[in-house]
């Protein structure tokens, strides 16, 4: 698995008695994000499927539409004193006429693996008008399909398993088909890499489709849903009060406590069929 896990020295305490043994876990590290070679942001992620999670955040951003906005991703050199390569610094290469991320829109340069809009100047920014709207998507998708998601999303998490420690995104048509998993300590992360992964394929916006979470449904992955086109979104847990205002005014289906056949529509219930 490489750099995804890392092994540690712990105390392991049972029954009053302990031991010392090897535990696997999670990876996390620095990546930065540059666009055309300008620093735009850096996050705690971990590393696997970087291409992905930078072009991911770009389409959350507004900034990519299509494959064909992208003319090159690349991990950078001379990260390091010696000139090396960490691995840790990815340079995406817009192609023509496609314009750069807006400063107003910019991060501080640190994000949280748990909270994403860290360091948004305002509210309003994180509004970012998309290229298309999901009010109209002709999505139909049975409860009972809903139903088998989440066993499906954790019996592809791979990660998971040795560590326990990792959120998970994954990408579903309408009939429950995984078309793509990412497995992140950021949720966040997770879902960009799947959108990443999704316009390299050429398949934004992804119309009639479920996007199922491991955690809860926040404001920003609402946002991030709406901006690559997902009609849907899913999650094991509760949303947020301001996910469901901006799943409303979207027009995106919202989904929380989804566990078994118990959900809760939060809005856009019309498209489950009965």
């Amino acid at each position: 698995m490489g750099r995804v896990t890392a092994r540690r020295r712990v105390l392991r305490i049972r029954n009053g008695r302990g031991e010392h043994r090897p535990d696997t876990l999670a990876a996390e590290e620095p990546m930065e994000i540059r666009v055309a070679g300008r620093p735009l942001t850096v996050t705690m992620r971990t590393p696997g499927d970087d291409f992905d999670l930078a072009v991911g955040f770009l389409v959350s951003e507004g900034v990519l539409h299509a494959a064909d906005d992208v003319v090159a991703v690349r991990y950078c050199a001379g990260a390091t004193a010696d000139g090396g390569n960490t691995y840790n610094v990815v340079d995406v290469g817009l192609a023509p006429g496609v314009e750069p991320p807006d400063a107003s829109l910019e991060r501080n340069f640190y994000t949280t693996s748990s909270c994403g809009l860290c360091g948004k100047a305002s509210l309003d920014a994180v509004r970012t008008t998309a290229a298309w709207s999901v009010a109209d998507d002709p999505l139909r998708v049975g409860p009972d399909v809903l139903a088998v998601l989440p066993d499906r999303l954790r019996s592809a998490q791979r990660v998971f398993d040795s560590t326990g420690g990792l959120h998970a995104a994954g990408l579903f048509t309408a009939d429950g088909e995984l078309v793509c998993l990412r497995e992140d300590v950021g949720r966040h992360n997770a879902v960009d890499k799947v959108v990443g992964y999704a316009l390299r394929s050429g398949l934004v916006p992804l119309r009639s489709t479920v996007l199922m979470v491991s955690g809860r449904a926040s404001f920003e992955l609402v946002q991030k849903a709406v901006m690559a086109g997902i009609p849907l979104l899913a999650a094991v847990s509760a949303p947020s009060s301001l996910a469901v205002d901006l799943a409303a005014e979207s027009g995106l289906t919202l989904v929380g406590f989804l566990r078994g056949t118990s959900m809760n529509v939060y809005t856009g219930g019309s498209r489950l069929a009965s």
